[in-house]
């Protein structure tokens, strides 16, 4: 599979559980938990992804995009962080909703400038047989992530 579409299928896979979580009532705790642990679990796999094989690679194929990748490094950081805190926070509480919601506002934000400001560029760059290649191993390297937030290298920059 090619790298980008893996990229792009996973922003699909949580941009549909961010729906589902807008559409939760109060009184849907449970079900909000089980969502929030389904994007914890979905955005650690996939920033892992992207900070070990996706950016260096395109960093190294399109020097032009470094300044993108820098600032994706940087909202992986801020973003990191909020994952970290909802898996450990009770989702009755009253805050649980809100910093969901500047999760999903800020995930948004990182996905359309990836997909619009500059996987265009990358694509060019790389051209089909290196991300496909590049999406082989990111995909193998997928299923060995981390589901703690924090053991993303972007946690610690």
């Amino acid at each position: 599979m090619d790298g980008i579409v893996l990229l792009r299928d996973d922003h699909k896979t949580v941009e549909k559980l961010f729906k589902r979580f807008e559409k939760t009532g109060d009184e849907d705790v449970s079900e909000r938990r089980e969502i929030a642990d389904q994007v914890v679990e979905e955005l650690t796999a996939h920033a892992w992804i992207e900070e070990r094989i996706f950016y260096p690679a395109a960093r190294e194929a399109a020097p032009d995009t470094t300044d993108h990748i820098l600032e994706s490094v940087e909202e992986h950081h801020a973003v990191v962080w909020m994952l970290s805190e909802i898996k450990g926070m009770d989702a009755s509480d009253e805050r649980f909703k809100a910093k969901m919601s500047v999760l999903m506002e800020n995930v948004r934000h990182h996905v359309d400038e990836e997909e619009k400001e500059w996987f265009p560029d990358v694509r060019k760059a790389m051209g089909r047989n290196l991300l496909t290649e590049l999406g082989e191993r990111m995909e193998a390297e997928k299923a060995d992530a981390p589901r703690d937030p924090l053991a993303l290298p972007s946690a610690d920059s």
